[in-house]
């Protein structure tokens, strides 16, 4: 009986890593698995190998510990690389599979999908967001401050629609910046620390709005609400539906909102500069919320998310093609075009209100901000371009005049070495002085 235990035991363990080893090689063998090269994604030679120098350079500088890069074209992966070191504290190598805390670029996931249910009919642009979220159906707005330092609160003219949600100009703070009353309130009641998406609802609910709805863009909690909307209307939880019908479709194996045990030891750590040691040093771990091998973890549609620079280049490279990859479709070409498309009011720019400027040339779509007019926005990226970047330091840009993408995946947070390049503006240059004129 004994023995007949030992062999279950045995059976069952040897399943469970043929089971593994089956998900690593299906992923293995799934685009984008090698470089096509230069040549052949249509750049110069001399251009990918400027830009690959680029990157290692960053890394030797000890801009970043390390790196993990690629840059596909029309589908070819023109460079796909990695240098530097995942840790620093036991000198782990940075790998292809490293795993990254993407933060915000979950965002554009989540706009993803929330776009697949505007597809089935169940929101529209213009619904007030109180439709989906009856705790906001009595917020209030700051309107000015009395003689005693305290907000005024008034109700808004209009309530704020799902499309001021999608593009950050509902009116909500994040408590990530400023010393506005709003954004104390969100840091004083740990919204981003909610144990759910429920308890941040709530918490949300209690706090008022920045400004009226429409009349400023504002960098906001506006896609975690976006998530409990998804959770609300489909009735699975975020973290659910995301896998059932957007990782799994587009085999994007690595992404999800916390680290399985076994996945530890390629998850990379979050480094910055020592100005005093003159090197880089790892950060150590935040102990007010749960930690990343938590799987009881916020699933934050705004920040949460860990995955790999393979599943984002798959997701990209989805957008790319609007919507499809692999015969897989995930959303229609039409969604993508709405999601790239600025959707500010005319007055506003990226970051911009009626009394302030902004980025000339930049507005924002469903989850990503957009290149309205390059020529304002002083950068060789097409009209229509879209991007984001996460608080570590990752980012991306997709070129729908070009087909490409790019994604730069680090972990780097805090102080940073003096004189260290811009690394999204480094990369960009480069990419486009590597185009054939």
């Amino acid at each position: 009986m004994q023995n007949f235990s030992l062999f279950k035991k045995g059976l069952t363990t040897f399943l469970a890593t043929s089971i593994s080893l089956v998900a690593l090689n299906a992923q293995a063998e799934s685009w984008p698995i090698k470089e096509a090269g230069a040549k052949a994604a249509g750049f110069s030679e001399e251009g990918i190998q400027r830009l690959d120098a680029a990157m290692n350079k960053v890394v030797a500088d000890q801009d970043v510990a390390g790196m993990v890069w690629i840059l596909a074209k029309d589908g070819e992966v023109a460079t796909f690389e990695t240098a530097g070191l995942s840790r620093v504290d036991d000198q782990a190598p940075m790998e292809m599979d490293s795993l990254f805390r993407i933060y915000s670029m979950t965002k554009p996931v989540t706009g993803v999908a929330l776009m697949m249910l505007h597809e089935k009919g169940l929101w529209n642009f213009d619904d007030p967001v109180s439709k989906y979220v009856p705790e906001f159906a009595n917020l209030r707005v700051m309107t000015s401050y009395d003689e005693d330092g305290k907000m005024v609160l008034e109700t808004p003219e209009k309530p704020p629609t799902m499309r001021q949600l999608l593009n950050h100009s509902a009116g909500f703070g994040y408590g990530l910046g400023g010393s506005d009353p709003v954004n104390e309130a969100f840091r004083n009641t740990q919204v981003l620390a909610s144990d759910d998406l429920d308890m941040l609802i709530e918490r949300v609910a209690d706090i008022p709005l920045m400004f009226e709805p429409g009349e400023a863009w504002y960098y906001s909690v506006a896609v975690d609400i976006q998530g409990y909307i998804v959770q609300k209307i489909t009735g699975m939880t975020y973290g659910e539906y995301l896998e059932k019908n957007i990782f799994l479709p587009l085999d994007m194996t690595d992404t999800r909102f916390f680290v399985k045990p076994e996945d530890k030891p390629r998850f990379a750590e979050v480094h910055n500069w020592d100005e005093e040691r003159q090197h880089l040093v790892q950060r150590p771990h935040r102990t007010d919320r749960p930690s990343y091998l938590n799987p009881d973890r916020l699933e934050s549609g705004g920040g949460g998310l860990v995955s790999s620079t393979h599943d984002y280049a798959r997701f990209l490279q989805m957008l790319v093609n609007e919507g499809e990859l692999d015969g897989a479709r995930i959303i229609s070409p039409e969604s993508v075009r709405l999601m790239r498309t600025n959707s500010l009011r005319d007055e506003l720019n990226l970051r911009g209100s009626p009394t302030s400027e902004g980025q000339p040339g930049q507005g924002f779509g469903v989850d990503f901000a957009v290149i309205v007019d390059p020529k304002k926005a002083d950068t060789p990226q097409g009209a229509g371009t879209y991007y984001w970047g996460g608080a570590a330091g990752t980012w991306f840009w997709v070129d729908p005049t070009e087909d490409l993408f790019f994604i730069g995946m680090i972990q780097a947070q805090g102080a940073k070495r003096p004189d260290a390049p811009e690394l999204r503006t480094l990369s960009r240059d480069i990419v486009y002085a590597s185009l054939p004129e």
